[in-house]
């Protein structure tokens, strides 16, 4: 993947931790963040922008600030099905964290935002410099993997309007709105299942009163009714999240709905 175009990324500027939004970077002691905060540069993440290409170089770790990206597995006939989602708890490009610069998955903006990168050069010397920082993103990385765990859970154990709730609700922890920009053809391809299951679970939790659909746009109105839907497939990578990561003074982050993101 080449570099960004240049409207896409700010020159690099000297941050304050504490007015940031990315809960990895707000969790970092100073000292760590001193490791890599002169070298973070704001960039712009639209929706459909490819961060990282499988099988490639990985050239920056990004930290979002807002959107939601997706890590997804390629099939023989290039039909992405996901298998993570990430915003401004986490990062994008973790597989650096443990010593590998390339992964078989691709990662992509899905619902457009902003964050800052850091060129893998910088992170690596600041993961050398600094057992707490590797091991506070090594204990992300573990989330990752639950969350990972849980996505196969419910492919597997769930039908399908749980799995559409579980889905909408992991969105709705990252984004500051009840009003989630997805279409149809992308939610069936994040599931896995053909287009008319995808309008069929909308149908479903739409009569419901859960909530409303409308042309590349879906809303939330009933955001407690949507997780009785998703059942016991939400909610254990959440709460490992919080567990593993907490914010400085102790208390979980306030600008979402689920503690721990």
């Amino acid at each position: 993947m080449g570099p960004p175009p240049r409207s896409c990324v700010a020159a690099v500027v000297q941050l304050k931790q504490s007015s940031l939004r990315n809960r990895l970077l707000r969790a970092l002691a100073p000292e760590d963040f001193a490791l890599v905060g002169p070298h973070l540069e704001q960039v712009m993440l639209p929706r459909g922008k490819v961060l990282i290409e499988p099988n490639q170089p990985i050239e920056h770790v990004i930290f979002p600030e807002s959107g939601v990206a997706s890590v997804v597995a390629l099939n023989s006939d290039s039909r992405p099905v996901e298998i993570g989602i990430v915003g401004r708890e986490g990062l994008v490009g973790p597989s650096i964290v443990l010593g590998v610069d390339r992964t078989p998955h691709q990662s992509f903006f899905q619902m457009e935002g902003a964050g800052y990168q850091i060129p893998i050069r910088h992170m690596i010397r600041a993961l050398e410099a600094s057992p707490c920082l590797h091991d506070l993103l090594l204990r992300y990385i573990h989330v990752l993997m639950v969350q990972t765990a849980a996505t196969a859970m419910s492919n597997g154990d769930s039908v399908l309007s749980e799995r559409m709730a579980r889905w909408l609700l992991m969105c709705h922890d990252r984004v500051d709105s009840d009003e989630l920009a997805l279409t149809h053809e992308f939610l069936s391809l994040m599931l896995a299942v053909r287009r008319p299951g995808v309008t069929e679970a909308i149908h479903l939790l739409e009569g419901t009163g859960i909530i409303r659909a409308r042309r590349a746009h879906i809303t939330i109105l009933d955001r407690e009714r949507l997780e009785e839907t998703a059942g016991d497939s939400y909610g254990v990578p959440e709460a490992e999240y919080e567990r593993l990561i907490p914010m400085p003074d102790g208390s979980g982050a306030s600008h979402v709905r689920l503690p721990g993101l």
